[in-house]
């Protein structure tokens, strides 16, 4: 196992970044989050297109699901309103990513997870998913039914028998939305019920790199402002108390990176004991990533209580993502259960 960055990894996260820094800065993330307005498509191709981060699971190209983890990595620190999650990890990982392309696809589950609730018959998809990450935006919807297999419904078509309603999510920037099938035309994909299961593991493993980009985002920006604000003629970071809490908060970043590094190896190797590792991954990267933006809207006084800092976008994807494809309860259910861990 190797937790280390490559070179390569390196150089795609400067492109990814400087993408963000240039097309999604802050400023323009907090506007378009005070408009109403959604995902950014401009930016959305430039990543996924231009880039070609959408196709980073290929392996004509050399792609691995590490490089996917670094460009999670840059779109937590950045919160950036793309749907690379649902897009180019759940549902390239469920329909391959020759199968999304230029398209974008998400995976027709619960945000937070669950177990599918849509039926079908006769080639046709009847019910209802609520809270689904990145469908406002896609064309395809890739979606699990009862009895494990996956279907894939087009929206395009004149007769989709698609509903999609937008819901108020916490997380301004990834938004959410209930899916309605009326005897939606699907294909079926495969009746594995193992290829869910991976597409879930997949984005869960995942997710931890997006969540140590928020933590790592709310670490940094914290140490930068008690840098530069001053108390009685002094820097207010040179406080000893601060001093701790932010030492204290840099272990559990540390631990958080080798841990999300671990699970996004693994996945990518298809290593044997790759469950647990994203199980450790999900149960602590989540909790990591919400007390490092607590501590950031806390330390940086009243400022960081603005809806103009973007302190809060931080603190609500991660409070988000912390719920996202099992809450860390669960995850340490899950990993009691490989491990062999009585109750």
């Amino acid at each position: 196992m190797n937790l280390l960055y490559s070179e390569i990894e390196e150089e795609l996260r400067a492109s990814v970044r400087d993408l963000l820094r240039d097309r999604s800065p802050q400023d323009v993330v907090l506007a378009r989050v005070s408009a109403g307005l959604g995902y950014d498509p401009a930016l959305w191709r430039a990543l996924a297109v231009d880039l070609g981060a959408a196709g980073l699971q290929d392996p004509a190209v050399g792609g691995t699901l590490r490089e996917v983890a670094v460009v999670m990595e840059e779109l937590g620190r950045s919160v950036a309103p793309t749907p690379f999650l649902g897009s180019a990890v759940l549902a390239t990982a469920a329909l391959g990513w020759e199968r999304v392309g230029e398209r974008t696809a998400t995976l027709v589950v619960p945000f937070s997870g669950g177990a599918p609730s849509v039926r079908a018959a006769g080639g046709r998809l009847s019910g209802r998913v609520t809270s689904v990450a990145d469908a406002l935006s896609a064309d395809l919807l890739v979606v699990p039914v009862v009895g494990g297999s996956l279907w894939v419904v087009e929206r395009a078509s004149v007769d989709s028998g698609v509903t999609v309603t937008p819901r108020t999510s916490l997380d301004l920037t990834r938004p959410l939305a209930d899916v309605e099938f009326e005897g939606a035309p699907g294909q079926l994909v495969t009746e594995d019920p193992a290829v869910l299961d991976r597409a879930l593991l997949t984005g869960a493993g995942l997710l931890a790199s997006e969540q140590l980009g928020i933590a790592e985002w709310c670490l940094a920006s914290t140490v930068e402002y008690l840098r530069e604000r001053r108390q009685f003629n002094r820097p207010v970071g040179s406080f000893q108390a601060l001093k701790h809490r932010l030492a204290d908060l840099w272990l559990e970043v540390v631990g958080a990176r080798a841990a999300a590094r671990a699970a996004a190896d693994a996945l990518a190797t298809g290593a044997a004991d790759t469950e647990i590792l994203v199980a450790v991954a999900a149960s602590h990267c989540g909790t990591v990533a919400v007390r490092a933006a607590e501590e950031c809207v806390q330390l940086h006084g009243g400022i960081g209580m603005t809806w103009e800092h973007p302190a809060h976008l931080y603190l609500k994807r991660a409070k988000a993502d912390q719920l996202a494809l099992g809450t860390p309860g669960r995850h340490r259910a899950r990993l009691a259960e490989l491990v062999d861990l009585p109750a």
